[in-house]
C-alpha cells in the first residue's frame, strides 16, 4: 500500500533508533524524529531540528502515517464524540471519545469491518475488509487528543473488529500506545476485548502485559451462545474460561465479562443463574449491557425492571456487576452503526 516504505508511527522509540542507524544515521536522531511524530505532525519539513539532507532522506524511505477526519459528531446527551477517519486507501473507520470530568477514553477500531458475525454487532454485518495497521489504530488516539485538547488518559479496543483476529497489529499497538515518550498510557488504563478468540488470549497472557481483558459473553449456554455469535461454534464457554483462569494467573489482571442483555434471549433467571455457576471464586466483572437495537436486526432492549432484576440476582450472589450506561446513542455509538450510513460495500467512502 505504502510501496514498501516505513511507517514512522509504526515504530516504537528502539524501533525508530534502529531505522535511523539503517539508513546511516545516528541513533539519537531516532529519539528526535519519534518526539516529532508525537507531536502531531504532518510533514517531514516541520522537523526543524533535523537537518535537511535527513528529511529529504526521510521522505525518500519512509512516511509519517496520518489519518483524515471525516466527520465528528457531539452528543448532546452527554460528553460523547464520535470520528469518521478516513484511511489513505479510503476505507472509513470509526471512533468514539467519552469525557468523564477530566478524563479522557477513547474507544478504537482495529479492522475495517469484522468477520466474527455477532448477530447484535452493525460492524460485522458487510463482514471483513482488512486489517489495520498499528499506526492507523495509534493515530486514531492521538487525532482525538489533537481535536480536544486534552490528553488521553485511557483506551479501550472496543471498536469495529476483533482485536485478536488482528493480533500482531493489536500486540504492535498496545506497545506504542504505552511508549514512555510517546503517549505513555499505562497497560492498566487499556482494555482489549475479545468474543473469544481463546488461542490468541493463551498468546496474549504469555506476554504478561497488565492490561484488561473484557470477554464479550452474551449467553452462558454454549447453543445458545452460537445462534447470537458464530465464534462459539469453534470456542466452548469452558475453553475461554479456562484461558481466562490463564491469563489470570499470567497478569494478576481481573477479567470483565461484557453481556449484552437482549430481550426474550439471554435476559432471563435461568441465565444469572448459570453466570453464577461458571464465575463463582474467579477474579472477575460482569458488565450489563442493554443492547443497542440496529436498523438491520431485529433484537430489543429488556426493560429496566428486566436489567435491575439481572443484575440484583447477580449481585445477592456475589458475582461483581455493573450496569453499563449507554453514551452517544443519539450519534449512533454502538460500533458501526455510523460507519454504515457513509460507506460503500467494500468500506470506503
Amino acid at each position: 500500500m505504502y510501496d514498501e516504505k516505513v511507517v514512522l508511527k509504526n515504530l516504537t522509540e528502539n524501533e525508530m533508533k534502529e531505522f535511523l542507524v539503517s539508513i546511516g544515521e545516528k541513533k539519537f536522531r531516532g529519539g528526535q524524529i519519534f518526539s516529532w511524530v508525537y507531536r502531531g505532525i504532518k510533514d517531514f519539513d516541520e522537523m526543524n531540528n533535523i537537518p535537511k539532507s535527513l528529511r529529504a532522506k526521510l521522505s525518500e524511505s519512509s512516511i509519517i502515517g496520518n489519518i483524515d477526519v471525516e466527520l465528528r459528531l457531539e452528543s448532546k446527551v452527554d460528553n460523547t464524540k464520535k470520528y469518521l477517519f478516513l484511511l489513505n486507501d479510503g476505507s472509513i473507520i470509526e471512533t468514539v471519545a467519552m469525557i468523564y470530568d477530566s478524563r479522557v477514553t477513547v474507544c478504537v477500531s482495529n479492522q475495517v469491518g469484522c468477520r466474527m458475525g455477532c448477530r447484535f454487532c452493525a460492524s460485522t454485518i458487510d463482514g471483513l475488509y482488512r486489517n489495520l495497521e498499528p499506526w492507523e489504530i495509534l493515530d486514531q488516539v492521538l487525532k482525538v487528543q489533537e481535536d480536544l485538547g486534552m490528553r488521553v488518559s485511557n483506551v479501550v479496543m472496543m471498536g469495529s473488529g476483533e482485536p485478536l483476529d488482528n493480533y500482531e497489529n493489536s500486540v504492535q499497538f498496545l506497545k506504542l500506545v504505552n511508549e514512555e515518550n510517546g503517549l505513555n498510557i499505562g497497560y492498566r488504563h487499556i482494555t482489549l476485548s475479545t468474543c473469544g478468540v481463546v488461542d490468541k488470549i493463551y498468546d496474549l497472557a504469555d506476554l504478561q502485559l497488565p492490561i484488561n481483558l473484557a470477554i464479550s459473553f452474551h449467553s452462558p449456554f454454549d447453543e445458545e451462545r452460537k445462534k447470537i455469535m458464530p465464534v462459539a461454534n469453534k470456542f466452548s464457554i469452558r475453553d475461554i474460561l479456562k484461558s481466562c483462569r490463564y491469563f489470570i494467573e499470567k497478569t494478576g489482571r481481573r477479567i470483565t465479562f461484557e453481556y449484552s442483555l437482549i430481550k426474550g434471549v439471554n435476559d432471563s433467571e435461568n441465565e444469572a443463574s448459570e453466570i453464577v455457576k461458571l464465575l463463582r471464586g474467579m477474579l472477575c466483572h460482569v458488565n450489563l449491557i442493554p443492547i443497542n437495537p440496529v436498523d438491520e436486526r431485529d433484537f430489543e432492549k429488556p426493560s429496566k425492571e428486566y436489567i435491575n432484576k439481572f443484575k440484583d440476582y447477580l449481585d445477592k450472589n456475589n458475582i461483581p456487576v455493573t450496569i453499563r450506561n449507554s453514551m452517544g446513542a443519539d450519534i449512533s455509538g454502538a460500533c458501526g452503526q455510523l460507519r454504515r450510513k457513509f460507506k460503500n460495500t467494500d468500506g470506503t467512502v
